[in-house]
């Protein structure tokens, strides 16, 4: 099922049992997926609509650090709650064992040996994780076994 009409269908689902804060995210998500479509002109790839899926947990991940500092609990739950609900809608995550061992795959195919060079790695790496690993998670990885 696309994420369209899974969006759709957990819409109508939130509407009826009147979950208020999951309706929002899920309203909140396909403005962010129609606009742009409409800036894209046309209808989104999986890729892109995923791409645009974890922009949107990454704000909130930010705005959580922000909430945390400044001593808002009730504000910190509901965003926990919608990282969480924004992350159901991601495909199954990579582990961190498995993606030690792309990096490994990575750094073997670029030839990379130090930190500096790490760039080259990442570039390797990102597009065969995208949508399955956190890209803070990758970057972990790849400076651990670079050090």
């Amino acid at each position: 099922m696309k994420l369209w009409d899974q969006l759709m269908e957990d819409q109508k689902k939130a509407m009826k049992a009147k979950e208020k804060l999951r309706l929002s995210v899920i309203r909140s998500l396909r403005s962010e997926l129609k606009n742009a479509e409409i800036a894209n002109k046309g209808e989104l790839t999986k890729e892109e609509a995923l791409s645009i899926l974890q922009r949107e947990i990454k704000r909130r991940k930010e705005a959580l650090a922000d909430y945390k500092k400044a001593n808002r609990p009730s504000l910190l739950k509901d965003l926990e709650e919608e990282i969480e609900i924004l992350n159901s809608y991601l495909p199954p995550q990579l582990s961190e064992e498995e993606i030690e061992e792309m990096a490994r795959e990575a750094i073997k195919q670029t030839g990379v040996s130090s930190k500096q060079d790490m760039g080259k790695v990442m570039g390797a790496l990102m597009p065969k994780v995208k949508g399955k690993a956190d890209g803070s998670l990758v970057k972990k990885c790849v400076e651990d076994l670079l050090e």
